[in-house]
Order: C-alpha cells, then structure tokens, then sequence
C-alpha cells in the first residue's frame, strides 16, 4: 500500500483531512513503537509505505516494549497529535484497521497478539471480514 493510500484511508475513517490524518498516523505509529517488542516493530516497519518505516524504530532501541493499557496508549496518542481522547481513539482504530489492510494477515495478527484485552475495542474493528478483504 502507497503512503497517500494509507494516509487517505485513515482520513476516511476517521472523518478528517488528509494532513491531520498523517499526524494522527505518526502520532499511533509512534506510540506502537513503544508497545511492541523490537523484532515486531521491525517487521511491521518493513510492510509499510516508506514515510511511515521510521516511525516506527524500536523504542528504546532495544527488544523490550513498554507495558502500558489502552487508556495509557490513547493518552499518549492524543499528547502526540495534539488531540482528545475520543480523537485519539478513533485515530488508533482507524490505523489497526487500515493496517490490516496494508500488512500480510500472519504478521498483523502477530502484532495484535501483543495487545491485552483492554484493547479489545480498538482492535476489533480490523479483525472483522469486511476489513481483511478490502485489498
């Protein structure tokens, strides 16, 4: 998937121009990095458009991932984007789903795996089958 796709996409869902879709990318993108073991983050990296791969490095440079909840991760999206909560929310969802789009299955479904339940409602919306055929 191109990077305006991914972008342009994320702008659909969530209901926004195209440039506050970007910064709402980065500022998820980001805050994966921090959630996901470095292997992981590496390989999600390696799937997606070029402008996006270095948001996502290993954060701190290492293969340990922070272990925050969902209410945490948000937060923390919202500090970046310069946004709400329920903004910040949407923007995550919106990014699993576009993801799942952008990614092969087995690498997006071990990237969820790494996500406790209290996540559940952000990741959801890209496990249903209308979001993996939509290639």
């Amino acid at each position: 998937m191109h990077y305006l796709t991914f972008v342009g996409r994320v702008a659909r869902l969530t209901g926004t121009s195209e440039d506050r879709a970007a910064t709402l990318t980065g500022a998820t993108l980001e805050t994966f990095a921090e959630r996901l073991t470095g292997g992981e983050v590496l390989d999600l990296a390696a799937q997606l458009p070029k402008p996006l791969q270095g948001l996502l490095s290993p954060y701190p440079r290492d293969e340990a991932a922070e272990r925050f909840g969902a209410a945490e991760f948000v937060a923390r999206v919202a500090r970046r984007a310069d946004c709400d909560e329920n903004t910040a929310r949407d923007a995550v969802r919106a990014v699993f789903v576009t993801m799942r789009e952008a990614i092969r299955g087995g690498e997006f479904q071990e990237v969820v795996v790494q996500f406790p339940r209290d996540y559940r409602d952000m990741v959801e919306p890209a496990l249903a089958p209308a979001s993996a055929n939509r290639r």
